[in-house]
């Protein structure tokens, strides 16, 4: 049999046995996978950095029998990301990122944009972006890819414009609802510029983190709003999260 080859994020690794690695991949084909790299501990010449986290390489694999793990039979490295280790929020944020990918996506699922998205995150951290605006920019965009956007300039329940003032965010509802609508809905309570800020990201492109500037109001009700969406859609709370809240500061934000 031909082996197959592909570009992979690095996702995660865990050691097994004395010189063996169990490596989570992200493709753009092939989704989410996971592989054995036999001797991958001790045979530097052959794997070298191209298994560490968050690296960009090009794998090569063995088809797998049935019920085994696929086999890598080589790898390249293309892109290591070292400065990512330098920052505390950017290492947390980046665990975090990969682990949203483990929990939301089945594996085999291919889902290319994501892939791509993925890859602008790390690569913006690693280039010393704002991991707080990061965060939320992965956040929306994740929610989106996974069609599970909110209502976030009409109410969700009348469909009316929203207009300035403060509204009810209700999950069950489909987002945002009017003052007319909320009646006895409970839920969380948000402004209409938080709102408007993150309808304004949906329309900037999917891999752009840079010159994107968001306010300490719009990053913490923003991020409230994703992690109702987010935790209603995954199978546990990510290991990596409170890690990366003990962690996280504001930095980079306008006015509050």
């Amino acid at each position: 049999m031909v082996d197959n080859s592909s570009p992979a994020l690095i996702l995660r690794h865990l050691d097994y046995g004395e010189a063996d690695r169990i490596v989570t991949l992200f493709t753009p084909v092939q989704g989410r996978i996971k592989a054995f790299a036999a001797h991958a501990r001790k045979s530097r010449k052959r794997f070298g950095a191209a298994l560490d986290l968050f690296a960009s390489s090009e794998i090569t694999w063995s088809p797998r029998s049935r019920g085994d793990l696929l086999k890598l039979t080589g790898t390249e490295l293309v892109c290591l990301r070292p400065h990512i280790r330098e920052s505390l929020p950017a290492f947390a944020l980046a665990n975090y990122a990969c682990e949203l990918v483990e929990l939301l996506l089945e594996e085999g699922q291919p889902l290319p944009e994501l892939y791509a998205l993925l890859q602008a995150l790390l690569d913006a951290l690693d280039a010393g972006e704002d991991p707080g605006t990061g965060r939320l920019l992965y956040e929306l965009r994740l929610v989106q890819l996974l069609g599970y956007t909110p209502h976030l300039r009409h109410c969700s329940l009348c469909q009316t414009a929203l207009g300035e003032g403060r509204f009810l965010f209700h999950l069950l509802s489909g987002g945002a609802v009017c003052g007319r609508c909320r009646g006895r809905l409970s839920g969380l309570d948000v402004g209409a510029g938080t709102l408007g800020s993150l309808s304004r990201c949906l329309r900037i492109p999917l891999e752009q983190f840079t010159d994107v500037r968001l306010g300490r109001t719009t990053l913490n009700e923003g991020g409230m709003i994703l992690q109702q969406i987010l935790s209603a859609h995954w199978s546990r709370p990510p290991k990596s999260l409170d890690f990366l809240v003990q962690v996280s500061a504001p930095s980079n934000l306008d006015n509050p």
